[in-house]
């Protein structure tokens, strides 16, 4: 038990030992010298120098010859049997001690530096030493443990307030961080955001490429859609119903590009609302929580992806239901130019060629022009759309419906919402008791001068 004390680096040991025995085999002596090789931290302290035999003293021990230690040796008498059995107090203890080493003829000359008192001052000093010369690796070890706690507390999170106020303050602040995160990934903060650019000009542009005009603007097609168009009276100049017709079905075959890039930002979104709550750290300890704020950020996505693919299909129809009237304007003149309008001989020529493979060639063409133009309108205004629906409302209301209900909800539904781990409130106390007493032996090693 003793070696458990003083085999600690901090302690000081007093090394006890009656004077009338060996002071070679002082257990005190053996264990301090196991303990502390070097002699740094042990005081030898001689006893019982008043029960010596006659003409013997510890001169040897005391002035250092016989056994020497980095500290002087400090000799003292305590009250015998009989002084306690007469109730002599500590005072007249300590008076008779200094007589009697005043009076000694063999240590009257060590009489400054025996004795209880100067033992306590001589320990005071090196304690106050040993004191000073530690504070600031204690201080510093003090410091960093208040830091790791303060750590820990921070990722363990606040005591949460028992009344409905503070615990909707606090679940708007977690609902904050969560939002606030998000949008790091939307605005290049955080990465991930830059996979809905991927959207537009990647995938769009591919989807529009594959698109089957081939197909649908082929002779035989076209052929087909004319001559259905014109009805029981063949077209007499142009076909405007059969290009009409042409333009409107290649035109709904950007519907499906429209709708697909509408989804593909939808699941990005929604990917990054996952990603975002498992990065919240505020949101780790309370998991009924972060179930709400993904369902209700899951269902605002929802919401505007509806909105955002109903915007895209407009888009589409409004390029089918009114043309570009200057593009097909155009058509007459370029034609003309083509011929040589002063031979008068060419006008039969034309009638036959207007039902020729050559003529239907030349509406597919076209219309396979006309469409290109729309193409690269939707590829610019399709984006627009999704943004303004999808991503925009995303970063401004992505949780405002979510707020709303929180708004409504009593004390006990609200504390249900922050509900976490026993284990884990019981792991913040302690650490905050533990915080608590840091910080209070911080303040207490600040207060002391050390200086005088």
């Amino acid at each position: 038990m003793v070696r458990s004390y003083v085999e600690k680096p901090n302690s000081v040991i007093l090394a006890i030992s009656p004077a009338n025995q060996d002071i070679a085999t002082s257990d005190a002596m053996k264990l301090a010298r196991e303990v502390d090789p070097t002699g740094e931290r042990t005081f030898g302290v001689l006893t019982k120098l008043d029960l010596m035999d006659k003409g013997t003293n510890a001169l040897d021990v005391l002035e250092g010859r016989s056994y020497r230690l980095q500290h002087p040796w400090v000799g003292i008498v305590n009250r015998s049997q009989a002084d306690i059995n007469r109730n002599i107090d500590m005072i007249v203890a300590r008076r008779k001690e200094r007589e009697y080493f005043a009076t000694s003829p063999d240590y009257g000359h060590l009489a400054g530096k025996m004795g209880s008192e100067y033992l306590a001052k001589l320990l005071s000093k090196h304690l106050e030493s040993v004191i000073r010369s530690r504070i600031p690796s204690i201080t510093s070890l003090i410091n960093k443990s208040i830091e790791e706690l303060e750590s820990e507390m921070d990722h363990l999170g606040r005591p949460i307030a028992v009344d409905a106020g503070a615990q909707l303050y606090t679940i708007l602040e977690l609902c904050r961080a969560f939002d606030r995160i998000f949008k790091e990934h939307l605005d290049g903060g955080r990465p991930g955001g830059d996979r809905i650019y991927g959207v537009f000009d990647n995938q769009l542009p591919a989807a529009l490429r594959k698109l089957p005009f081939d197909r649908h603007l082929s002779l035989q097609n076209v052929k087909k859609v004319v001559s259905e168009a014109d009805g029981y009276q063949p077209h007499l100049i142009a076909p405007e119903q059969g290009y009409r017709r042409l333009i409107e079905g290649s035109l709904s075959y950007f519907r499906g590009p429209a709708e697909a890039s509408a989804d593909a930002v939808h699941f990005v979104l929604k990917e990054l609302v996952r990603k975002s709550i498992g990065e919240t750290q505020e949101l780790k300890r309370f998991p009924t929580l972060q179930a709400e704020i993904a369902a209700a950020a899951n269902e605002a996505l929802e919401r505007f992806r509806d909105e955002g693919r109903k915007t895209v299909i407009r888009l589409v129809d409004m390029e089918a239901s009114y043309l570009t009237v200057e593009f097909f304007r155009k058509l007459p003149q370029e034609v003309e130019k083509a011929g040589n309008p002063g031979n008068s001989g060419n006008t039969a020529s034309q009638a036959v060629d207007r039902y020729s493979d050559g003529h239907f060639r030349r509406i597919g063409s076209n219309v396979s022009s006309y469409v290109g133009m729309v193409s690269e309108t939707l590829r610019t205004t399709i984006p627009k759309a999704i943004v303004y629906c999808q991503v925009r409302e995303a970063k401004l209301s992505l949780l405002n419906h979510f707020y709303t209900q929180i708004g409504r909800k009593e004390a006990k539904q609200l504390g249900q919402l922050l509900d976490e781990d026993p284990a884990m409130m019981e792991r913040r106390l302690q650490c905050a008791k533990r915080l608590e007493l840091y910080k209070a032996a911080r303040d207490e090693i600040d207060s002391v001068s050390w200086a005088r």
